[in-house]
């Protein structure tokens, strides 16, 4: 898998001229544009964890395999600046593409947002991981910052295929009990489900030090309910749920309750000093974070 299969010769040409800054203190050791909170410089083995796909194999201990004959990484303080987890939901309800979108399901937007996000970070030599997730964890790729990593990245986005129901702060209060090491966690979801429990996950994540961004991504068809007539509404993650409607009579509640919950995410994501940026699956990806990385700069 390689990251042409993903982004435009033109989108990859844009993102080599892009920055991402850590706002706060992060969890590397590497002395560089990121502050860390350690003094001094360390590489000293750190614990034993099970090997997931997209570890180093120089990394395995061969000596634990020949006892208990499973995998096991030997892990290290990593001499690294930024530490970036990204969060790629794979729900449902991220399967949607209308017809403005050029047939870009939301997850495959998504997907091509993390790639653009992860090309970007290794370029500059920041360590990179992954999290897709529905209503669990679905795989975990842990942080590196070898160039190679964004090989093993790109493999499990485009082997991800979008089902089941949505709960985002279930696994998200999970999550937050599994990455030890402050660091900046980008979510890309369309955030829906209960937003209460999404914005206590938030604060969980908060809790333990680390820096959030969410890129809410919305088909343009969610933000402006375009139907006319008599449309039939499927379920994308209650298969067999459908129903037969007039889009008239619905569009005023419709509007007014996407209007509440977006204002609900908004402001629970300010009090939580989280960066919200709302994108539509027509929008480029590649201008989506030249815009938002332009503005966080100027905020910096």
């Amino acid at each position: 898998m390689r990251v042409t299969d993903f982004l435009s010769p033109e989108e990859l040409s844009k993102l080599k001229h892009l920055q991402v800054l850590a706002r706060q203190v992060v969890e590397g050791l590497a002395s560089g544009m990121h502050r860390s909170p350690h003094k001094g410089f360390s590489v000293e083995f750190k614990e034993h964890r099970q090997y997931v796909r997209g570890d180093e194999i120089r990394n395995i201990d061969w000596k634990i395999f020949g006892k208990t004959d499973r995998f096991y990484i030997r892990e290290y303080e990593e001499e690294t600046n930024l530490r970036c987890t990204m969060l790629v939901d794979c729900s449902g309800s991220m399967r949607y593409s209308g017809s403005r979108s050029d047939g870009l399901s939301k997850h495959q937007y998504a997907t091509r947002l993390a790639a653009s996000l992860a090309y970007l970070l290794l370029g500059q030599q920041d360590s990179v991981g992954l999290v897709t997730f529905d209503d669990a964890v679905r795989e975990i790729i842990p942080p590196r910052s070898r160039p190679s990593h964004l090989r093993a990245i790109l493999g499990t986005l485009s082997g991800t295929e979008p089902q089941r129901e949505t709960e985002l702060g279930k696994v998200f209060h999970q999550l937050a009990a599994k990455l030890h090491r402050r660091g900046l966690l980008v979510v890309i979801s369309d955030c829906f489900g209960d937003v209460d429990e999404l914005l206590k996950s938030f604060a969980h994540f908060r809790h333990a030090h680390h820096e959030i961004i969410v890129f809410q991504v919305l088909d343009p068809d969610e933000v402006d309910f375009p139907f006319r007539g008599r449309t039939q509404f499927r379920s994308l993650e209650s298969p067999g749920h459908r129903q037969t409607v007039d889009p008239a009579q619905l569009r005023r509640a419709y509007m007014e309750k996407l209007q509440q919950f977006r204002e609900q995410l908004q402001l629970g994501c300010r009090r939580n000093h989280i960066d919200l940026v709302p994108v539509t699956t027509d929008t480029r990806y590649a201008e989506v974070l030249a815009e938002y990385l332009r503005l966080r700069r100027r905020a910096s």
